[in-house]
């Protein structure tokens, strides 16, 4: 299964979700260790995405855009 990362590598501070791909710095470090867990996390990603963008955050590439 391929990695959602797709190295923005931004986070949100009440969350720590990234802003790219939504995965968590310890789910992230899972990722490479644990292949059991990742569909679990591949699952809850779409969702937390989608949160972030309502909360006005930007999400995928354009997180990657530093603010003006």
């Amino acid at each position: 299964m391929a990695s959602p990362c797709i190295d923005v590598c931004r986070y949100d501070e009440a969350t720590g979700w990234c802003l790219g791909c939504g995965m968590t710095k310890p789910e992230k470090k899972r990722w490479k260790k644990e292949k059991e867990a990742r569909p679990a996390v591949r699952a809850a990603l779409p969702a937390r995405i989608t949160m972030l963008a309502l909360a006005g955050h930007p999400t995928g590439k354009a997180a990657k855009r530093k603010k003006r």
